[in-house]
């Protein structure tokens, strides 16, 4: 497993991260919570040391299991958090919103309670969940930096989601000298993640990038196919069918990613998925959801399959321009409705993100 930096912050992070949504909640298939705790010493096992949680995720459940799986083995690993939703005064009825908190003494107090779920110290990176541009404010960045003086933070980043914002927040994230932004980003659904690296750029921001969705909900790892059922209680079934029937005309376009008689070796279609993410120098991490310790063995062994080559990158490009994508200037529109079901996963409406 390869590592980068999360900016400048010093924070080191697996190239393939371990999203604990998935443990948090039963949004993505059942388990024991002896299973969830294996799952995360598998994925710890198997090479992952970034595991990205949230206290909304089952609300507190997910913090909890981080905390009882990867405690003896704090040295080792790299936590985040997230802060930002006030669930403890406000029962969540099926997927509707909860109340968002994001003043000073919220977020101190929601940290607080975290880190005692977990049984830490400190948190190696503390996200702000889905805060509206204009919810951070000075004083909420002074917050932070005082969090990171406390040493009960190491690096700070503002995680997004569509239904509540994210290309100006990706924007003021930047411009703000966040260590990191977290949003959905992949081969189909390419615009929030290429306006943050844009904006990047342009700043020259220490900003890292956090690609979550990156199998476009189980399309480029082929867990959902023509012939898969999704359940009521499958997330994924939020995404309308015609999107579905589309995405796989996408995917078979793309089956040249996993040529099995690549020079340098094989990759399958979900490992080109997260090549071709890291193929962006902005990119520290990338987060799947891991239903299964098989997906775990696949996904966390993506970094040593072979890197994209400069042709194969530029016939993605060339397949999105054409066929894929929308444009970045169709707005906020466009990209509603290029982005669905589970995408709209954190937001409050549901307690967990894909």
């Amino acid at each position: 497993m390869n590592h980068r930096e999360l900016g400048d912050s010093g924070v080191d992070v697996s190239e393939v991260g371990f999203g604990a949504w998935v443990v948090g909640t039963d949004w993505w298939g059942d388990r024991t919570r002896e299973q969830a705790v294996e799952m995360l010493q598998h994925a710890r096992e198997a090479g992952i040391t970034y595991f990205d949680t949230g206290d909304v995720y089952g609300h507190g459940d997910s913090e909890e299991l981080v905390g009882e799986a990867l405690g003896e083995y704090r040295d080792e690993v790299t936590v985040s958090t997230k802060v930002g939703y006030d669930f403890y005064n406000n029962p969540q009825a099926g997927h509707g919103e909860l109340p968002k908190r994001v003043d000073p003494e919220w977020i101190e107090t929601a940290l607080d309670r975290s880190l005692d779920r977990l049984d830490m110290e400190y948190v190696d990176l503390l996200m702000l969940h889905n805060a509206n541009v204009g919810e951070v404010d000075a004083a909420v960045l002074e917050t932070l930096d005082e969090l990171q003086e406390s040493g009960r933070v190491e690096a700070v980043g503002w995680a997004l989601g569509p239904s509540i914002g994210w290309l100006a927040e990706a924007s003021a994230a930047a411009e703000a000298g966040f260590d990191a932004v977290q949003l959905v980003f992949n081969v189909f659904e390419q615009v929030p993640g290429r306006h943050a690296i844009e904006e990047i750029r342009d700043l020259d921001a220490e900003t890292s990038v956090i690609p979550r969705v990156p199998h476009s909900s189980g399309l480029l790892n082929e867990q959902v196919t023509p012939e898969t059922e999704l359940g009521n209680g499958d997330h994924r079934a939020h995404r309308p069918d015609e999107w579905y029937e589309t995405g796989w005309e996408k995917v078979d376009a793309l089956r040249f990613l996993e040529d099995p008689d690549h020079a340098d070796g094989r990759r399958t279609m979900g490992q080109a998925a997260i090549q071709w993410l890291l193929a962006h120098d902005e990119v520290a991490t990338v987060t799947p959801t891991f239903r299964t310790t098989d997906d775990v063995d696949e996904w966390a062994a993506a970094p040593e399959t072979p890197a994209l080559s400069d042709a194969e990158l530029d016939r993605v490009e060339e397949l999105y321009r054409e066929n894929f994508g929308v444009d970045r200037d169709d707005g906020m529109d466009a990209l509603r409705s290029s982005v669905g079901g589970d995408d709209l996963e954190d937001t409050g409406m549901k307690s967990a993100g894909d």
